[in-house]
């Protein structure tokens, strides 16, 4: 029931405050007195809503209690917008002096080529044209091993010498051969001699001219099996001649071995003494490399197969070590056979390798030139800042640099195509020219001393 009665009291009380602002006062404070909060009116229109709450006179803009007016340090702005409001600064005025104190390097823009590129994984190999094995040509005994590992040879020096006998005996039956058909060279000259004196049977002059004959192919046989086994039938005839002044010494079963192109030995495979030749024994002697270039083998996954070009330029790093140390070859060899496990092509680079520095089975990584595109404005990447989410570079003017929006397009490792704010001919910042833009961030937020 006081419940009640309280309520009936309240609403009374609103409807009389809302006629009489004295009774209205009264009754509120009876209220109060008991626990009512006060009803503050609604301010009318047009009128402040407290004593304290008078409006600024119109066109002023506050400014804090002990603030310092705005002495910008070498940066303009533009004008006030619609809003009232400042926009980002975009002028930097700086001395000849300062550019080159804070070492802000300039170039030049200009037209320029964008290089496109694919990375792929590759391995080195030794160039296939450039290395060689000297094999056993013939079944023998090694007597002379002339050569170390890792030793400079050139081409058709003598590396390994052989003891063998079926050296001897293709010797020996070329020099038979010869010596018989010596004989019977001079057997048919004298019975030609005598036919043509009518003083002997033509039947003896044919005869001698069949057995000389016969004896000349022996010759020439035994001459292509010297070249058979590598040999030299004249020198084979010198070395007989040689030997006949020292009884002692005999060449027949001597084989010299030869390297069959300059390089260096990468690899020896028999001993002294050792059984070369034969079934189950060693084939070769040595390995013989040059590696002043070697190869790249790269596999090209088949959906970047079509971009790769013979003669394209190939830049080389190594996949672990010195980041630094590069290379540049090109693409000698690209198959057009798929490898049917991994789905990749073959693909093979030439590289020079005039210091040793690439050694076969090295890890590489292989950046391929896949594509130029020539474009008109050209900008290193160094030279382009991110202001305010957009694109900018710094352009040189008489009294500093000026900050100027571009649009980019294209690009590669080193460089951007400008489509829109920049011409041939114009000078931006390109080193330190995150400088400049520290000194229009400092200008928009009014540190400029």
């Amino acid at each position: 029931m006081r419940i009640l009665l309280s309520v009936v009291i309240l609403a009374t009380g609103i409807a009389i405050g809302g006629a009489v602002p004295r009774v209205s006062e009264f009754v509120q404070d009876a209220l109060a007195s008991v626990g009512v909060p006060r009803i503050h009116p609604a301010p009318a229109a047009g009128q402040p809503s407290s004593e304290t709450d008078v409006p600024e006179p119109a066109g002023e803009h506050p400014r804090p209690r002990g603030a310092k007016p705005e002495t910008g340090p070498a940066t303009a702005k533009h004008p006030h917008g619609e809003g009232g409001g400042e926009a980002e600064p975009t002028v930097i005025k700086m001395q000849p002096e300062q550019v080159s104190g804070q070492d802000i390097t300039v170039v030049t823009v200009e037209g320029g080529t964008l290089a496109r590129h694919l990375l792929v994984p590759g391995t080195i190999a030794p160039d296939a044209d450039r290395i060689a094995r000297v094999p056993a040509r013939v079944v023998g005994i090694v007597a002379e091993m002339r050569k170390r590992l890792g030793e400079e040879v050139v081409k058709g020096e003598v590396v390994a010498v052989l003891d063998s006998r079926e050296v001897a005996d293709a010797k020996s039956e070329y020099l038979t051969a010869s010596v018989k058909a010596e004989l019977e060279k001079t057997n048919f000259d004298r019975q030609q001699a005598l036919w043509d004196k009518r003083i002997s049977a033509e039947s003896a002059f044919l005869n001698a001219k069949a057995v000389y004959s016969e004896a000349q192919l022996r010759v020439d046989l035994a001459r292509q099996k010297l070249s058979a086994l590598g040999l030299n039938a004249a020198e084979v005839a010198s070395a007989a001649k040689r030997d006949e002044t020292t009884p002692n010494t005999s060449t027949l079963r001597r084989y010299e071995l030869r390297s069959p192109l300059s390089g260096r030995v990468v690899e020896r495979k028999v001993d002294l003494g050792t059984d070369v030749g034969g079934q189950g024994d060693p084939d070769d002697l040595y390995t013989v490399a040059d590696l002043s270039t070697v190869w790249i083998e790269l596999a090209v996954p088949t959906t970047e197969l079509a971009k790769v070009k013979e003669g394209a330029r190939v830049v080389v790093t190594p996949s672990q070590g010195d980041a630094d140390k590069q290379a540049e070859g090109k693409v000698i060899f690209v198959s057009p056979i798929l490898n049917p496990d991994t789905r990749s092509a073959r693909v093979i680079v030439g590289l020079p390798n005039r210091d040793m520095a690439w050694r076969p089975g090295t890890f590489v990584t292989a950046e391929v030139e896949v594509g130029q595109d020539a474009v008109k404005v050209r900008v290193p990447k160094a030279a382009i800042q991110t202001v305010a989410g957009e694109k900018v570079v710094f352009v040189r003017t008489a009294t500093g640099f000026e900050k100027r929006e571009i649009e980019l397009g294209r690009s590669d490792d080193d460089a951007y195509e400008v489509v829109s704010g920049l011409r041939p001919g114009d000078e931006i910042a390109v080193a330190n020219s995150f400088l400049l833009k520290a000194e229009l961030g400092k200008a928009a937020t009014g540190d400029n001393d």
